[in-house]
């Protein structure tokens, strides 16, 4: 396992490194623009002073005279504060005072990685206090935004700092838990890339290394203290807090994203009473937010700048009377409209998993996830997610349930849930759930999947398996059949199958088992 890690970690280290050269255009293209707009670069001092790189950029009317609405936009994992350089700029133009910065322990800010604690909110309202004494900010009208950790530290800064009347948080999380340990399982290779780019591009402290190091590690001892430190760093904790301040929160992801699941987005949104938006599209980790760091047209920023123009500048945008939830299908064209979550998923069908079947386990079946970044990219530019022949799957190594051939095609929206009776022969395990569309061949394409793992079970006793798969939004074309794959190894997770495990799926009729799929109503 140890070799594994650092194999994974080794390779991170390398995708990230060629990456940040090839995407070295996140700063060109925007830095081009920016020698002729007025860019100041600054260092504000964060909390304990430490130094935190950043630029500011006004509208080019701005004399003193007036005051204007304040965006802060603080940076992704991994990026330097020119990432936003090109929509700061727009911003700009539209009448906004923005300051974007690197966040602590990346690149020239000072101080180490604290993935989203406490200093990392802090050094946000730092920001505010320095932006409203040295621009022409309005105090009444702040709000914040960010790509991924960038969103994921606004929504922490819109708990704690009730100044924040609005965000738009992309391609972030709610849950760190929920993202990267979903089903008390590693996402391993989730984990590796992220831990590879602060290699290359930060500074981790000893905490954020042992925690690394724990979760590679399977240190079940501590467990409890990795799901304190997550929920520490998650603003799903401070939900009421957030709810209290009265933010407008615009949450937007990927169904393909490989990081951070759209399941979380969704659960968080719910929760939420105060103004709010969910947006989902195909892709994989701010994949769909990309084109617009380069200045190019994209939904994902124009939303966001509607969402401020509204609620920061009181435009009557109708953005506040559009329907809440925004999907679009990862086979279909356009977008749909919901008034909440719960009506995506309001209509569903169970296909039942009768009869009882044994797999071995520790062997990938052929059945798998993907790989972190690519495939959702795949699935997004060229509707190509991971594929898999049905009548190809070893038995020994998966268990398979096929639904009847549908004769009307099958919009699958939301979160499809697998229950069944599970009984293995060892004390731990992890199995992994596939949902496919399977055509007339037998070729099936991957609607959604999801890890899950147990430690303690008493050997060849049964008990219950509820598995929130990841959500999604996938036309199932007439003709065609879903069905459920579960085995027990795929690349993407660590998994706890001790060697000759075997794992037994039964229907009691007490209790049958199912997969309940969330079907859009027609």
């Amino acid at each position: 396992m140890g070799n594994r890690r650092q194999a994974l970690r080794t390779t991170a280290v390398g995708a990230v490194s060629a990456t940040l050269i090839a995407g070295g255009a996140l700063g060109l293209a925007p830095a081009a623009q920016a020698a002729h707009s007025g860019v100041r670069f600054v260092d504000i001092a964060g909390e304990g002073g430490t130094p935190l790189k950043a630029n500011v950029v006004t509208p080019a009317d701005a004399d003193g005279s007036r005051s204007y609405p304040l965006i802060v936009l603080p940076t992704s994992w991994g990026l330097p504060q020119a990432e936003y350089l090109a929509q700061a700029q727009k911003l700009a133009d539209s009448g906004y005072v923005v300051l974007t910065y690197n966040v602590r322990g990346f690149w020239q800010s000072g101080g180490e990685i604290e993935v989203a604690g406490p200093p990392d909110t802090a050094d946000a309202s730092k920001v505010i206090d320095w932006a409203l004494a040295n621009t022409p900010a309005d105090p009444e009208h702040v709000g914040m935004a960010g790509v991924s950790y960038g969103a994921g530290i606004s929504l922490l800064a819109a708990a704690h700092d009730r100044r924040i009347k609005a965000v738009a948080a992309l391609s972030g999380w709610a849950d760190l838990i929920g993202s990267i340990y979903s089903g008390r399982t590693q996402h391993v290779q989730a984990a590796a890339l992220l831990d590879g780019a602060a290699t290359v591009t930060g500074r981790e402290g000893p905490e954020v290394r042992q925690v690394f190091d724990d979760f590679y590690a399977s240190n079940l001892a501590q467990e409890p203290e990795l799901v304190a430190w997550g929920k520490k760093r998650s603003a799903d904790t401070y939900i009421d807090d957030l709810n209290k301040n009265g933010a407008a929160v615009m949450l937007a992801g990927a169904w393909g994203d490989s990081i951070f699941p759209a399941n979380q987005y969704a659960d968080f949104y719910q929760g939420l009473t105060g103004p709010k938006r969910l947006e989902l599209r195909p892709g994989d980790h701010a994949t769909a937010e990309l084109t617009g760091l380069f200045g190019l047209p994209n939904d994902v920023w124009t939303d966001t700048g509607r969402w401020f123009d509204h609620y920061l500048k009181g435009a009557d945008n109708g953005i506040d009377r559009e329907q809440p939830v925004q999907l679009k299908s990862r086979t279909a064209g356009g977008y749909e409209g919901y008034p909440d979550w719960k009506s995506v998923t309001a209509t569903r069908r169970k296909i039942a998993l009768a009869g009882s079947t044994t797999i071995h386990a520790n062997v990938d079946s052929g059945a798998d996830g993907g790989v972190v970044f690519l495939t959702g990219i795949l699935d997004q530019v060229a509707k190509l997610p991971p594929v898999a022949s049905l009548p190809l799957l070893p038995r020994r190594w998966a268990a398979v349930w096929q639904s009847e051939k549908y004769a009307d095609a099958q919009q699958v929206r939301g979160t499809a849930q697998l229950h069944t009776t599970l009984t293995p022969t060892k004390e731990s395990g992890t199995l992994v759930a596939y949902l496919y569309d399977v055509g007339p061949l037998g070729l099936g394409k991957l609607v959604t999947h999801a890890p899950y793992t147990w430690h303690g079970r008493t050997p060849g006793q049964s008990f219950d398996v509820d598995l929130d798969l990841f959500s999604t939004a996938y036309d199932v074309p007439a003709g065609h059949r879903l069905a459920l794959v579960v085995d027990t190894v795929d690349p993407l997770y660590i998994e706890h199958n001790p060697s000759g495990a075997q794992l037994t799926f039964s229907s009691p009729a007490e209790d049958p088992s199912y997969v309940s799929v969330p079907l859009r109503e027609q």
